[in-house]
């Protein structure tokens, strides 16, 4: 017998691809979407369409959609009611207005006591899945492990039979980006077309009439940058073309992220990383750091250099023959100060780091990374 799972199908992004995942998995599937009062219930529809789509290429699964509205009615959220579904990055507190009160509490009680009743039906484990996500923890509280850690441990206590019943968290710890790179894999695993799947979702709060998002909206924006940053173009259609709306999803990240640098980063740090600066020779932190350890970008904490790649080359700026594999330093070729010269940044977020020169050791490729120290933060192995 294949393992039954239960899970709550929204029509948007992360829960399609915990769909897929768990068919993957070679679970047998109950998805439930939930009309809770929406004003975008065209994820509903959506969700719907997904199902068909998958049913047409094989594959085998259950869903129903449940009606909440006349008891969610009853609670204040700006997806419920006529408010402004607020506009910018998804992590701004305005995003608050979208919460719905108890939502994933009670969209939970119905999961899990449906996969008790499963259990009890087939006589078999069941798992409870929800594709809730870190992204989500800053401004959904009903997102957060230590909410499905307690959540559980009511739902075992109140329960005959909880034992039958796990929940099954995949993405907690995951955000967008890796949500997206396992629905690439699922579809390769599965024998599915990646825009047809994505297609048939939905993020936006506030799409118009004809199901087009303008793609501001926090939740837009997330799905945007997470498209751009696997290589690919958003399936769906916007209500402007792709590249005005990445360009708008890059500025407001770019807009807030600086926000947040200025909060976390010394005058200094500030200065090199996101303007471009140059911390005068001799004077960083580890341009004679000889201990073994690892050099991380000081603003997103990507892994740039390890020690083994740092050699002295008398230039009063820490200097690398090589970069970390999982680095994918970003090459810019820079005219300032009447020079022509080869700009290095964090690939992740756009950190300037220094420079890189053709005079590096030749048995390593010659190459020199001349790197500020204020751009790294230095970990000494244990």
């Amino acid at each position: 017998m294949r393992k039954k799972a239960v899970m709550a199908l929204s029509g948007g992004m992360d829960s399609s691809t915990l769909l897929l995942r768990l068919l993957r998995e070679n679970y047998d599937v109950t998805a439930i979407s939930f009309d809770y009062g929406q004003n975008h219930k065209i994820e509903l529809e959506r969700a719907t369409e997904l199902i068909e789509h998958l049913k047409e290429n094989n594959q085998t699964l259950t869903h129903q959609i449940v009606q909440l509205s006349s008891a969610m009615n009853l609670f204040e959220s700006a997806l419920l009611g006529d408010s402004e579904i607020p506009e910018g990055h998804y992590e701004e507190a305005s995003m608050k207005a979208t919460v719905v009160p108890n939502r994933n509490a009670i969209f939970a009680s119905i999961l899990y006591g449906t996969a008790l009743s499963l259990s009890e039906k087939h006589q078999c484990n069941s798992v409870v899945a929800l594709g809730v996500h870190s992204g989500d923890h800053a401004i959904y509280p009903d997102c957060r492990p230590e909410f499905y850690r307690a959540l559980e441990h009511a739902f075992s206590i109140g329960n005959w039979g909880s034992e039958q019943v796990e929940f099954v968290l995949p993405y907690l710890d995951d955000d967008k980006i890796g949500i997206l790179r396992d629905g690439l894999q699922s579809c390769v695993e599965l024998e599915l077309e990646f825009d047809e799947i994505y297609v048939r979702t939905i993020t936006s709060y506030s799409p118009d009439q004809d199901g087009k998002s303008a793609g501001t909206s926090g939740s837009d924006i997330e799905r945007i940058l997470a498209f751009h940053a696997i290589g690919r173009r958003d399936p769906i259609d916007y209500v402007k073309p792709w590249d005005d709306v990445l360009a708008n999803a890059l500025n407001v990240e770019r807009a807030y992220r600086d926000e947040s640098y200025r909060e976390q980063l010394t005058k200094l740090q500030y200065q090199v990383t996101r303007l471009q600066g140059t911390e005068p020779a001799f004077t960083g932190q580890y341009w004679n750091e000889k201990r073994n350890g690892n050099y991380h970008c000081i603003c997103c904490d990507t892994l740039l250099f390890i020690s083994s790649m740092k050699f002295d080359s008398g230039c009063g700026w820490p200097s690398f023959h090589s970069e970390h594999q999982e680095a994918n330093i970003t090459r810019i070729e820079d005219r300032s100060h009447g020079m022509l010269r080869t700009e290095v940044q964090c690939s992740r977020c756009e950190a300037h780091l220094g420079h890189v020169f053709n005079d590096g050791p030749r048995a390593f490729g010659g190459e020199r990374y001349c790197i500020n120290s204020a751009s790294m933060n230095f970990l000494p192995a244990e």
